[in-house]
């Protein structure tokens, strides 16, 4: 791990055995691949379970009478329907109304919240939101995130959990031991399957890793995170979204609670809705493996859109992408896609590419 990094998981000795150079995500040594093919990772959390090094991830929690306003203008959601048990999966915006990132934001009961996010400027915000509140919050990278993520996640974590996962609804999360040790499981994840992310302190979370590895489950690089995420039409802050889109430009409409009093940005917000420069779109590229991304899209000679997030699905047998494009271009529209050493077509499908109706997720 380089030098620069300042933040380290408690897994990094798993991932460097099983030969990732724990690349630079968020400040921490990320396993962007193994020796392993990340086509056969994919297979894994398409067919039984694999599992991701999610502690990347930031981790805060926010505690005290105010907790709930603080998060309550900090983000888009109306947390007031996020009872204790519950989490809700939100934005967070500049005051111009922009995506400053992404987050979950849980509901831990007696006043204490978690909210856990990406790359984007959470925690500045968040500070600020505070400010003269009668809250506290605590940063912390003890608490690790591991996600275990498949049609077999349950069954697996069932066997050795001392409460029953199967009555947690989806975006619902409770306190258990696990394999004799204290933890939170949560049912979300970022894969299109029904899956749990567990949290759990360093001391413990390698040998959680190692009995999840012992009955079967398979650990899975950021390589195959990209497959299955982008087949599933879920989002990465940076690339699909930024400080420059709105939600309503990139489909995450669905996080705004409009009849909330107030949150940052609502004002911008609002006053944007209706003239939105790009839509967040899913594309089948012509071509029989993976784009570097970036590469522009044409439509009658004229640029229409970019390519953001590119994969290729061995499963699908698809050269997939999610891509931002002018607003208007209705699927089935052919584009033209242009590179340093690409020339090739795109069609616009339907998304998600993978499961449309989200049934396996929520079943």
């Amino acid at each position: 791990m380089t030098e620069e990094l300042s933040r380290r998981s408690a897994l990094a000795s798993r991932h460097t055995a099983l030969g990732s150079g724990l690349e630079d995500w968020n400040g921490m040594g990320t396993a962007w691949t193994y020796d392993t093919d990340p086509n056969d990772e994919h297979d894994a959390v398409r067919d039984r379970a694999g599992m991701f090094d999610m502690s990347p991830l930031k981790k805060v929690f926010v505690r005290g009478p105010d907790a709930r306003a603080v998060l309550d203008h900090l983000t888009t959601r109306d947390l007031k329907k996020v009872t204790p048990g519950k989490a809700a999966y939100l934005c967070v915006l500049t005051d111009q109304g922009g995506i400053a990132d992404d987050a979950i934001v849980s509901n831990n009961g007696g006043d204490e919240w978690m909210i856990v996010h990406g790359s984007g400027d959470t925690m500045a915000l968040l500070e600020a939101s505070a400010e003269g509140r009668d809250v506290e919050v605590q940063f912390t990278d003890d608490l690790h995130d591991l996600s275990v993520q498949g049609p077999a996640a349950l069954d697996i974590l069932n066997a050795h959990s001392d409460i029953n996962l199967g009555t947690l609804a989806y975006f619902e999360h409770a306190p258990a031991t696990l394999f004799g040790h204290a933890c939170r499981i949560s049912r979300t994840g970022y894969s299109g399957e029904r899956g749990y992310e567990i949290f759990a302190d360093g001391s413990v979370i390698t040998e959680i890793w190692d009995k999840l590895a012992a009955a079967g489950v398979m650990p899975c690089s950021f390589t195959a995170l990209d497959k299955v995420r982008i087949e599933a039409g879920l989002l990465f802050y940076g690339y699909d979204m930024t400080e420059d889109n709105t939600p309503w430009e990139v489909g995450l409409d669905f996080t705004i609670s409009t009849t909330k009093a107030d949150f940052r940005g609502k004002a911008a917000l609002m006053a944007a809705k209706g003239n939105e420069k790009v839509n967040n779109i899913s594309i089948d590229i012509d071509h029989p493996d993976l784009v570097e991304g970036g590469e522009t899209l044409m439509m009658d000679g004229e640029n229409v859109g970019v390519i953001n997030s590119p994969c290729y699905s061995r499963r699908m047998g698809k050269s997939l992408a999610l891509a931002h494009v002018q607003p208007g271009l209705p699927v089935g529209t052919c584009l033209s896609v242009a590179g340093d050493a690409l020339s090739t077509t795109a069609k616009i499908v339907a998304g998600p590419v993978y499961d449309p109706e989200k049934s396996r997720t929520r079943s």
